[in-house]
């Protein structure tokens, strides 16, 4: 062995003290935290409100409820504030959207539209290619049907 793999490796420090803030500033917070979150949402949504595919998939007429609810979900994921899962338990995406028929034309609807969402963003190409990966990688785990 060298010397090199025998040194014990350093811990990863996550909190500035043992109970204290964490050490690192999350996604959420470094692409802008809740305003980002919105704005993207906000985009998504002028979308699906004219999309003959998607915008019967959601109950409200109003989407303001499920806007509300995709931001939180965001927010949490990123590591924003927990209101997401205090308010609806965990996220269970597969579950919540089992009663709706999500095949490959409603997953790339639900894409382009969150994609001109994310476009208004001007984020960092990092940030970006990290937010466009989880979003496609949880659009495509949806399709539940190949059924036109």
């Amino acid at each position: 062995m060298t010397e090199q793999q025998n040194t014990p490796a350093l811990p990863v420090q996550l909190r500035k003290s043992e109970h204290g803030e964490a050490a690192t500033v999350s996604f959420y917070e470094q692409v802008g935290g809740r305003a980002t979150f919105e704005k993207l949402v906000t985009e998504f949504y002028r979308g699906v409100a004219d999309d003959p595919v998607l915008k019967p998939m959601y109950p409200e007429d109003d989407l303001g409820p499920a806007a509300e609810r995709l931001t939180m979900f965001l927010e949490q994921y990123w590591g924003g504030p927990g209101t997401y899962g205090e308010q609806r338990g965990h996220p269970r995406l597969r579950m919540r959207h089992g009663a709706f028929k999500v095949n490959p034309d409603a997953r790339d609807r639900w894409l382009a539209h969150m994609r001109t969402a994310v476009d208004t963003l001007d984020l960092s190409p990092l940030h970006e290619a990290t937010l466009w990966d989880y979003l496609q990688r949880a659009a495509h785990s949806l399709v539940n049907t190949f059924e036109e």
